[in-house]
Parts: structure tokens; sequence; C-alpha cells
């Protein structure tokens, strides 16, 4: 619970039939209680923050107005709704947010009936609503539908698709555009640009500010005058070009733009908004971080952050020294691009995440960010390979499922040098299923011409990125995972590997343990407890999933009777897969035990919390491979 006196009026508010019976001053009361009550947890706890400080006057008027949850709010993404969970029941679990048994960090159907859409991924807040929308018509319910979209997420195709689609239907939903001139990193939309530019045109806003300042001062008659104004401004958009022109010509009354964190107005607006029919755009300006002043000077740092200093924003220090798989992939791509000036790294608006950030330092005409456009950016990627660019597309392994399409038809098919880097493959934690990495080794192995490599530590990672750049033959892709690396040391250059070949790490002659990637530690780990129990286990990193050493795997299924496979990824169709695939076209008989992750979506906690739950940690592989042996 909250503090009583901190958060005087917060506390009188569980559901957003409380913010109902509030006043206009109550309401400017509990905005700055919410950023507040915000600021101290995630503080503490960490999770996405600057988005939710941006929307805070957003969300309590939305709630103020519409008849939630009978209304249905759907909001993109999640990062920018966690003054969405504070009001809707949840606010005491806050403190729980992305961590194991918790509430989630993005919205989920089965934590709240509030949360109308479950949504991790971006751009898909607009088509969800549309389809909300439909669906009660048909069925023969009246209510109002709004989408909330950060204007990040109008950097994706989809958003435009629901857009366009929402204008030939003429449907009942309203879409309110935070547009706060971010998404994660710095916004790449031209549109965004578009927008700043109209806004601040000095005949648009001398015509808007003056009569707005003027009728302000009328009371009704003011209201009255305002009307007149805003039909006139309506008219001068076909003088004036401004940013209604686009959403109009989709088939929206756009409103707008309106000041994000003026929760008066924003009231008086979706009041009058909500009594109108057919789809509608409005357009509110926020500032990301806003009332933070940390959060404000640095968007970037803290859209999510781990547990920080409350009057600094820095984060605490971790007892971990290591460096991470991101930084090291980062560093590692600046040293090639010294080296071959063809190479482009591209990025769907995650220059940090996926540590592109350093290509853009170091050769900013090597980087491109295509905004949160995973399927542009990989066809993208397909027409830059066919004139000698090495492109090299950067992006999170949940992401890259958004683009399997493109990958097999504009890439593969064509065997075209594209260059796939999927960061945070596997279990990442605290963002649970919506972006655990989970399923990239089925849906790239399926696809043919294609190579995937997964390194056992951040030296390996290295030269497989020297490895898949030198590669000619058509697409190549390394996945690795969230978080930091082993500690070992790199060499400096790079030792390119023989595609296909993988290396015995350790000799054994009672049991082979076949593992790729991050789990190739645990293995090692594995075998020393094994050994303890006079069981020698081999320990082999496989290096590739496709194509396998087969000539390894011949030696392997002729010397041991018992095989092992361990991979972070789900055991149908993963790299367990491709190894009984070969047993089984090679008639061996031998008895195999795979590790991984079974057919299910797993939820949030720590990385190392989840793997032992699922028992894929040292402790837990020990215990299957030695029940496995009796």
């Amino acid at each position: 619970m909250p503090n009583q006196e901190k958060y005087k009026i917060l506390n009188k508010v569980k559901y957003p039939a409380d913010i109902r019976e509030l006043d206009v001053n109550d309401l400017k009361t509990l905005c700055g209680d919410i950023r507040e009550y915000m600021i101290d947890v995630i503080s503490q706890v960490g999770g996405h923050f600057g988005g939710g400080l941006g929307t805070v006057e957003l969300t309590v008027a939305l709630h103020k107005v519409f008849n939630t949850p009978h209304d249905a709010l759907v909001w993109d993404t999640g990062h920018q709704a966690y003054p969405h969970k504070i009001l809707t029941g949840r606010k005491d679990l806050l403190p729980t947010i992305r961590q194991l048994n918790g509430i989630s960090g993005f919205l989920k159907r089965s934590e709240s009936e509030y949360d109308v859409f479950g949504a991790g991924h971006a751009s898909t807040s607009i088509s969800a609503a549309l389809g909300v929308a439909t669906g009660a018509k048909k069925m023969g319910v009246e209510k109002k539908v709004v989408a909330i979209i950060g204007d990040g997420a109008m950097t994706g195709g989809m958003a435009y698709e629901a857009l366009n689609n929402s204008g030939v239907l003429q449907s009942d939903i309203v879409v309110v555009l935070n547009d706060n001139n971010m998404s994660i990193s710095p916004n790449v939309w031209q549109i965004s640009n578009y927008f700043t530019e109209m806004i601040s045109h000095p005949e648009y806003n001398r015509f808007k500010g003056y009569v707005w300042d003027l009728t302000g001062k009328l009371d009704t008659f003011g209201d009255r005058l305002r009307k007149i104004a805003g039909r006139l401004d309506r008219g001068l958009k076909s003088i004036i070009v401004t940013p209604g022109m686009l959403f109009e010509a989709l088939g929206f009354r756009y409103f707008g733009p309106i000041n994000a964190h003026n929760i008066s107005n924003l009231v008086k607006l979706f009041e009058q908004v909500k009594e109108l029919k057919g789809p509608i755009l409005i357009h509110a300006i926020s500032s990301k971080g806003k009332g933070y002043k940390p959060a404000e000077n640095h968007v970037q740092r803290l859209h999510a952050a781990t547990p920080f200093d409350k009057e600094t924003g820095k984060a605490h220090k971790t007892s971990n020294n290591n460096v991470s798989y991101t930084s090291v992939f980062g560093k590692a791509l600046v040293e090639l691009v010294k080296e071959q000036k063809n190479i482009v790294g591209i990025t769907g608006a995650m220059a940090d995440g996926t540590g592109l950030s350093y290509l853009q330092d170091a050769f900013p005409n090597n980087y491109i960010d295509v905004g949160i456009a995973e399927e542009h950016a990989v066809t993208f990627a397909a027409g830059m390979a066919t004139q000698g660019i090495i492109p090299v597309v950067a992006v999170y392994s949940t992401f890259l499922q958004r683009a399997f399409d493109q990958i097999v038809h504009d890439v593969a098919l064509q065997k075209l040098h594209v260059v796939f880097i999927l960061d945070r493959a596997g279990l990442v934690g605290a963002d649970g299923p919506t972006h655990h990495g989970t399923l990239d080794l089925t849906y790239l192995r399926m696809i043919p011409n294609m190579v995937i490599m997964s390194p056992k530590d951040e030296s390996e990672l290295r030269n497989m990125l020297s490895t898949a750049i030198n590669y000619k033959k058509g697409p190549i892709a390394i996945r690795y995972p969230r978080g930091y690396a082993v500690g070992v040391e790199m060499q400096s250059g790079f030792t390119d590997i023989n595609i296909g070949e993988g290396e015995v790490l350790r000799q054994g002659n009672d049991i082979a343990i076949l593992s790729v990637g991050l789990m190739t530690q645990y293995a090692i780990q594995v075998a020393e407890t094994l050994q303890k129990d006079g069981q020698n286990a081999e320990i082999i990193n496989m290096r590739f999933i496709k194509p396998l050493d087969e000539k390894l795997l011949h030696e392997v299924c002729k010397k041991f009777n018992k095989i092992v496979t361990l991979e972070e990824n789900t055991l149908i169709g993963g790299f367990s897969g491709a190894v009984a695939e070969f047993m089984a076209d090679n008639k061996y008989k031998n008895d195999l035990l795979r590790i991984g992750i079974a057919d299910e979506f797993i939820d949030h906690g720590t990385q190392e919390e989840l793997h032992k739950i699922i028992k894929i940690d040292a402790e837990g592989i020990t215990e299957k491979i030695k029940n496995f042996w009796q």
C-alpha cells in the first residue's frame, strides 16, 4: 500500500470508477501522486519508466471519461501503461512488476479485465482496437474503443495498414497518438519531422494561439467562438498543410495537437470526442520522462531501467564486472567496419539495445535505423545485398519473428548475403513471454540456405561475427543471450570458424553432451558434477545448429550409447530436433535425452530463476541426466 500521507489522492483510488468522483483539482493531485509513486517504486525494483511518466495525464483522463472496462482501452506495447496498471487494481502490486510471480511489465489479458489486448511488441494497438470495435458491433454491444499508440510505434507499417482499414470501414474507434518524438532511441520517422515542422509553423500557430487564448477568457461565449474557430481552422487546412491532413486523408477526423499534460483540457476533449462517431485521431504532444529530470534528460537510458538512485537517476552498481554480449558484438562490428567499409549495420529503433550505437558513433555513414519496422529492415537489407553491401541486421530474437516471410522470400530464396544478429535469444528474464527468444532456432532452421551459429562465450562471438561477415553463400545468423558474457579473455583480431564445424571441449567415455550457446557453460559444470559420481561425460560445443557437424555426430553416435542435447530454445524443431533427425536418417538407435524448453510460453522472472524452474540450469540438467542414466 502506498504511503497514506504522501499519496493522499492516489490512496483513494483503486479502480477507474473512483477517478470519476474526483474534480479537476483532485485529478491534478492524482497525476502528481502517480508520477511520484512510479519514481519511488521503479527506482527500487526497475522497469520501463520514461514512457509511463509521459502518459500519466492521458491515462487519468481516459479512465475519467470512458467507462472502462466496458469501454475498451487498447495500449500499444505496454511501456506506457504503468499508470494504467496503477489505476486498475494493481497499485499495491507495482513493487512486484516484472518479478517472478509478480505482475507483467506489459499488457496481459489474464492479469486484468482492463487489459483488453495483450501487447509486448509495437504497432499492434490500432489493428486490435479496430478488431475489438468491429467484433463488438457484430455482437450488438455498444462500446467506445480507444487505441493509445506511441509515435515510435507509428514507424511500423502495421499501424498504417490499420489506419487505412479503419478509414475504409468508418469504424467507431478513437486513436490517441502519444507524440513524444521518441520510441526507444530518438524517433526515426519522417512524419515526426513533418509534425514538428508544422506544429511550429508560424502562420498556423499564430492563428490557433491567438484565437484560443482570446476565447479561453470568454466563458460560454468563448466556447461558441472556439467552435467557429475550429471550423475556420479546418478550412485553413486547405491552405496551410497541417499534420491532420495525413490522417484525414485516411478517413479520420483529426483533433490536435493538444498538450498531453494538461489534464483539464484532455478531459474536455475526450468528453467531446466520446459523443462523436466514426474514426477519430487525437494528436497529443507529451514529454517522455515527464516530471523526473534524469528521465527527461536521458530518455534512452531511462526508457527501461534497472534499480537506480532516485536523486541522480544513476543505476546501482552490480557485482558482475563482465561485459555484455551486446557490447562485445557492437565493438567487434566497429573493428570489422574499419577493415571492410561495405559493411552496414541496420537496426529497428534499437541502437543501444543491440549494440549498434557503437557503430553509430564511430561510423555514422555505415549505420541505419529504419524505425520499428522489422519487415522493412530485412527486405531493405536484401536490396542492399544485391549491390555488394554486407548488411548486418541487428535485432532482438523475438522481434525478428515479425519478419519471417521477408527472411524466406526476400533473402534466403535469393541466397543473398545478409547477416542476422539475434540479441536476447533464449529466456530474457523480466520482460517475459512477449520477449523471450525461444523460437528462433526453430523458425530459422527450417529455412533453406540459412546458416545458424550460437557462441559459447564472448570470444567465440567475435570469431563468429567475422565468419558471418566473410561468408558469401547466403544468409547467416548468430544468436546469443541477454546479459553478461562469460568473462573469458578476448584475443585481438579474429579467427574465422569453418562452417558447420563443432569442437570437443572435454573428452569422455560414458555419455556425450551436445550443447549450443549459453548451455555449453552449464554443460561444463554438469560434467564436473558427474565426474564426482564416477561418470565421465564428453562435452561438445556444436557451435552450428545448421549445418550440423555430421562428421562429428557420426563419431559420437558410434562411441556413445547415451547422448544428451542442450539448448535454450523450444524442443520442437530446434537443435535437438536436428540431432534427432540426423540419428533417424542414419538409422542410429542411441538413447537420446533432449533438454530445452517445453512446448509452452514461459512467464517472467530473472533468467536464473526461470532456468531453475524449468530445470535447464546446471543442477536441473544434472538431475535429468542422472535419471536418464538409470
